[in-house]
């Protein structure tokens, strides 16, 4: 439990971060990277093992709200305030693409996966999707070597009229399942408190979970069936699914922003404004 590595940068706020996925090349190893996303519209990857900053690169001209690293490693994808989502190749710094079909609503996810894509009949290397904060997700296939980006499926969750504005709500949260290929889970402000899964065969939503407040977190396990949701009510919630007894746990002291799993699955990392739980699940 100590300090190992610290990267600092002057005047900006630090507002997303993902790692890059571990090299299949033997070589490779040891090589440790981190992409961070800030308010200037900036990106930065920095390497873990030689403590430095590798590469910096400007392909927003709003805050970045959401980063990823492609499955392989070898691209990033990024969205910003302004709801677009560019395509950036950390070998070279160059933005290779630029999506807009999300622009006017943040980016609250960018999530991207290996699987998959071959079940629905389309050429690529990999899934993604993109959420933002309008209640929309978009779903799309893509080979970035072939420069190949297709739009597979878009969906839209109704909402009832808020006065507060769009800013106080819930975020809009999305996420590959797991354990269950070709469906995506969905959290977000809507008609009900609730968690839907939709599936991408089916094109429609095939399960509901009741959930007692709407999430503020979201992240689904590796390595069982179940999946934990954060609560602006300092609540955290281990959720078996299907739908089965859930368990609630305390001990936050404001609105459980993050959890998220480790790879492994056995433990779980949740955030809130000045507390860093790490959840011990066991055998999971």
């Amino acid at each position: 439990m100590e300090l190992v590595v610290q990267f600092q940068v002057l005047n900006q706020s630090c507002q997303c971060l993902a790692w890059k996925p571990h090299s299949i090349v033997a070589w490779e190893a040891e090589s440790q990277h981190v992409v961070a996303g800030y308010s200037d519209g900036t990106m930065r990857v920095f390497s873990i093992s030689r403590t430095e900053m590798e590469l910096k690169m400007h392909p927003h001209a709003t805050a970045l709200t959401a980063i990823a690293y492609s499955t392989d490693g070898e691209m990033i994808l990024s969205g910003g305030k302004d709801g677009l989502v560019a395509v950036s190749s950390p070998r070279t710094g160059m933005t290779i693409r630029v999506l807009a079909d999300h622009k006017g609503s943040p980016i609250t996810v960018l999530q991207c996966t290996r699987k998959q894509y071959h079940e629905f009949g389309v050429e690529g290397g990999e899934l993604w999707l993109a959420t933002s904060s309008d209640r929309r997700v978009s779903v799309w296939a893509s080979d970035w070597l072939k420069d190949k980006c297709e739009l597979l499926d878009w969906l839209s969750f109704p909402a009832p009229a808020s006065p507060e504005g769009l800013s106080s709500l819930p975020p809009s949260l999305a996420a590959f399942c797991p354990w269950e290929h070709g469906t995506l889970v969905y959290v977000g402000f809507g008609m009900q408190k609730e968690a839907l899964f939709y599936s991408l065969h089916k094109k429609q939503v095939v399960e509901k979970i009741s959930l007692p407040y709407f999430a503020t977190s979201l992240s689904l396990s590796p390595a069982a069936r179940f999946m934990a949701v954060g609560f602006s009510e300092r609540l955290l919630r281990l959720q078996p699914c299907p739908a089965g007894t859930p368990q609630d746990y305390g001990g936050h002291d404001d609105a459980v922003h993050l959890c998220r799993f480790a790879p492994a699955g056995r433990r779980l990392l949740t955030a809130s404004h000045s507390a860093l739980l790490v959840w011990d699940l066991g055998g999971g």
